[in-house]
């Protein structure tokens, strides 16, 4: 082991003073003629000397906090500055991190987030007084406590305990608020066993949520009435065979744009129908061979589309879901394909299961998106191409009543694409959705 250089000089320090009293005592011995005296009173008299620095130190190592450092020299005195020098570097970190401490209270007290600090297995550790008003949380009471058996919602237990979703979870009706919305987020480390909860008041963006989508849902029931008046009124005009041939274009094209009107005010209700109804359904098992076979045969009805439209079924499992939802989600996705892939190109509806879940996909040989817009593609209204997707009558609101009717089927959405090449649009659900045909028929 390395000695330090400090502590090496004191032990050679204390060796030459040892040698000098050898010395003198040798000295001594030769003198008064009586060398073995000579060398114990030589010795003793250091021993004594030894003895006392000892005191002196020991009795300022125990009371250093009220007593100077004793004024000794040689090797008891290096040590003194040594351990002096240590005991002041120690207090001044523990006054930086008393200041440090004290500094970070007054900010957690301030800050707008709750803050709770989890030890190992959940238990509290610390809280800032944000989180102990919205949580219900006492300091005396509940240190140490496991936040799951204070906090008792059902997704935030699951969110603890599992980590899942990643981004956190909110919750409803928690704590002495009684009507506050709070967004959990825990923060870990690989290395740090401990854990920070975060907790953030998120009623007001629930509301301005919640008044986003009544609305949006009220604004297209308004809208509806008016365009099917005006939608006859256009259809009429267009069969009339005594109006003006200047007339003819400028009304079919109002026709188209009030068809377009619909199906946008169409497709928000429906995006409103799955944003605003949370109750449980009663899902049935979906035969999505059938129904793919069925939209395949739907669109080669179609005058503009991609010459080839095919099926490619590698299981004959059902779905657990409802059919409704599963037929929008696909007829969006084919809807989507036929739009941006050419005459000359293909479109594959593919379903089968593996062991992570159930897959269906389209994937078609169009234009293909750009990377930086795949993010974005299920927001509401965003078109990687404004001016194509309007032209071709898109209501840029498909992919989000996909995105949203997959989560009513605990389902998730992969997009891949890349430009010029067409782009496949993969929709998959859990294991538990899964119903084989064999069982299917057996409970029958």
């Amino acid at each position: 082991m390395k000695v330090p250089a400090s502590l090496s000089t004191i032990g050679w320090h204390a060796v030459y003073r040892l040698i000098g009293a050898l010395f003198v005592a040798f000295l001594l011995g030769l003198v008064t003629g009586r060398m073995a005296l000579s060398l114990a009173l030589v010795l003793l008299i250091y021993a004594c000397i030894q003895i006392r620095n000892m005191v002196l130190v020991d009795r300022w190592l125990r009371f250093r906090r009220v007593l100077p450092p004793p004024d000794i020299s040689g090797p008891w005195g290096e040590i003194v500055a040594i351990v002096n020098r240590i005991y002041l570097r120690k207090q001044y970190h523990r006054a930086r991190v008393t200041e440090l401490m004290r500094e970070f209270r007054q900010l957690t007290t301030a800050m707008p987030e709750g803050a709770v600090l989890l030890g190992p297995e959940n238990e509290i550790l610390w809280f800032n007084s944000r989180a102990g008003e919205w949580l219900g949380l006492k300091r005396k009471r509940d240190f140490g406590m496991r936040i799951e058996n204070l906090v008792r919602h059902p997704d935030f237990v699951e969110y603890v305990r599992t980590g899942k979703p990643e981004g956190g979870v909110v919750v409803h009706d928690i704590g002495q608020g009684g009507s506050r919305w709070l967004a959990f987020h825990i923060v870990r480390s690989d290395t740090a066993v401990r854990q920070l909860l975060i907790v953030r008041d998120v009623s007001r963006e629930k509301q301005l949520e919640a008044m986003r989508k009544d609305f949006v849902a009220n604004a297209s029931h308004e809208l509806r009435s008016p365009l099917t008046v005006i939608s006859g009124y256009l259809d009429a005009l267009a069969e009339e065979e005594k109006l003006d041939p200047a007339w003819k274009e400028p009304v079919l094209e109002m026709r188209r744009q009030t068809e377009r009107m619909n199906m946008i005010v169409n497709d928000l209700l429906e995006l409103s129908k799955f944003e605003a109804d949370d109750t449980p359904r009663e899902d049935q098992p979906i035969d999505i061979g059938g129904l793919l076979t069925l939209l395949r045969k739907e669109a080669l009805q179609l005058e503009e589309r991609p010459r080839n439209i095919r099926v490619t079924l590698e299981t004959d499992a059902l779905l657990l879901g409802s059919e409704s939802e599963l037929h929008s989600i696909v007829s969006n996705l084919l809807s989507n394909a036929i739009k941006y892939t050419p005459a000359h190109g293909e479109i594959e509806l593919r379903w089968w299961i593996d062991d992570e879940g159930a897959h269906l996909s389209v994937r078609d040989t169009g234009v293909g998106i750009a990377p930086e817009h795949i993010p974005r593609l299920t927001e509401r209204f965003y078109r990687v191409d404004a001016g194509r997707a309007r032209s071709l009558g898109g209501s840029g609101l498909g992919l989000a009543i996909v995105k949203h009717a997959l989560q009513r089927h605990d389902g998730t959405l992969r997009i891949e694409s890349k430009e010029g090449q067409g782009s496949t649009f993969t929709c998959d659900f859990p294991p538990h959705r899964i119903v084989p045909r064999k069982q299917q028929a057996t409970g029958g």
